[in-house]
């Protein structure tokens, strides 16, 4: 039986603190069927379900003000398939819980971002991504999914039951339902060796081709106000010969990246005729070094800087026009700039609302410290940004709407049909998802 938390605590927030809202009871489903149940009741009761995952959504995505739904203690079966590396877990997992449950069963996922704290749900529907030319987001992993819709019927859904469904709930920004299980598509456990050096940014756009084919993983950090940058590349390598040593690995990742760089941020924005000089430190301080690890501890970074964020998906020929443009908006801006640009790779996709579908694709994100402007700095490369074909990531933000998204999207008026025909209720409308997709 589902459980509901008193109402001390419905009030939610997201990780940057940017979103907010009070829900009218915390459902806390044990089964897929409490699900089906709750979604049966709100809908009998005239009221509405938002589920939510672990609140690294930058947008509303996850506001509601009827009931909210938590995952937490849903409890379906995990299942391993290891002779076929398919993985069952519930979809409300944390990532970090299940690269520990795939890597002790000789397991990992082919790739992955840098932020390990979202849920399977979360991340598969907002289209989270890591990098790396023959990759597509973590939602092209997705071997099969089992959806509660805004009917209460239970589908489970694969490229062989229920296509349409399996096309649009990959990424549907639980729009079309309530995700309760996923079954992945693994790959045998590997070590990546990671190479991260500075370079300056005419240098690595000249040689970007030759870049992204050579190796498995690349991206690279510009620095505001300077013309340089972090490369990264990661490419699986068949021993782990050369491990970070714990002091570096704490130096790097831990007191530099997040102690030092909080300090930073919290000079840049007290003094702002700082921030350059900030930024070309910062540029300079990242060293060369060369390491090797399991898959997802190379992958995953901590992040315990509080920021904002919006990122667009370009088609990647579009990539140095963009660049070019956002150093401009970046220079004429009357406020600074205190966090650096990253910019990554996928490969197409066929999901109907992924960035990628049909596409290859460069990431490019812009962030801002938390406390300080950002809108005019967004809004300005948005602009840039939709003039290039570009589509923003689902959980990021972003002022787009279903005018402006259509023509972005081949399959969107299949995933607007998807979804009243799911949910002809509207159980699952928020504000935000009626900007997007329409009311």
């Amino acid at each position: 039986m589902a459980s509901t938390a008193p109402l001390t605590t419905a009030a939610w927030t997201n990780w940057a603190g940017n979103q907010r809202s009070t829900a009218t009871a915390i459902l806390r489903p044990r089964t897929v069927a409490d699900v089906a149940d709750a979604v049966r009741a709100a809908g009998a009761a005239g009221e509405r379900i938002r589920a939510v995952g672990s609140g690294h959504s930058f947008t509303p995505v996850a506001r509601t003000d009827g009931r909210r739904m938590e995952l937490t203690e849903l409890d379906t079966e995990i299942r391993i398939d290891r002779g076929r590396r398919l993985v069952t877990v519930p979809a409300g997992m944390p990532l970090h819980r299940l690269n520990t449950l795939l890597t002790a069963n000789g397991l990992a996922m082919p790739n992955l971002g840098d932020i390990d704290a979202q849920t399977i749900a979360g991340a598969i529907s907002t289209g989270t991504h890591g990098t790396g030319a023959a990759y597509g987001c973590l939602s092209t992993f997705v071997e099969a999914l089992t959806l509660v819709t805004g009917t209460g019927e239970v589908l489970h859904c694969s490229a062989e039951q229920h296509p349409d469904v399996f096309a649009a709930a990959r990424v549907s920004l639980g729009a079309l339902g309530v995700l309760t299980e996923v079954t992945l598509r693994c790959v045998d456990a590997f070590t990546l060796r990671a190479h991260e050096r500075p370079a300056p940014l005419a240098e690595v756009l000249s040689d970007l081709p030759a870049l992204i084919s050579t190796h498995d993983h690349v991206e690279f950090y510009w620095f505001p106000y300077t013309d340089r940058v972090q490369v990264k590349v990661n490419d699986r390598t068949p021993a782990d010969d050369r491990p970070l040593p714990r002091w570096r690995g704490w130096l790097d990742d831990d007191f530099l990246a997040n102690r030092v760089f909080a300090g930073a941020c919290r000079l840049g924005r007290a003094v702002p005729t700082l921030v350059p000089t900030i930024s070309a430190v910062s540029a300079r301080a990242l060293t060369e070094r060369t390491y090797t690890g399991r898959s997802d501890e190379v992958f995953c970074t901590p992040r315990r800087v509080r920021f904002v964020e919006m990122e667009y998906g370009l088609p990647r020929a579009a990539l140095p026009e963009a660049l070019d443009a956002l150093r401009r908006i970046v220079d004429g801006l009357p406020f600074k700039v205190l966090f650096p640009v990253e910019v990554r790779f996928t490969a197409p996709d066929d999901i109907w609302l992924s960035h990628g579908y049909g596409r290859e694709s460069a990431y490019i994100a812009v962030h801002q410290y938390v406390g300080m402007p950002y809108e005019p700095y967004f809004r300005a490369f948005e602009q840039v940004a939709a003039g290039l074909g570009g589509r923003p990531h689902w959980g990021k933000l972003h002022w787009r709407d279903a005018a402006s998204l259509a023509p972005a999207y081949p399959r969107f008026a299949d995933f607007q049909a998807t979804r009243a025909r799911l949910d002809p209720a509207g159980i699952f409308r928020t504000p935000h998802l009626d900007t997007l997709f329409g009311a």
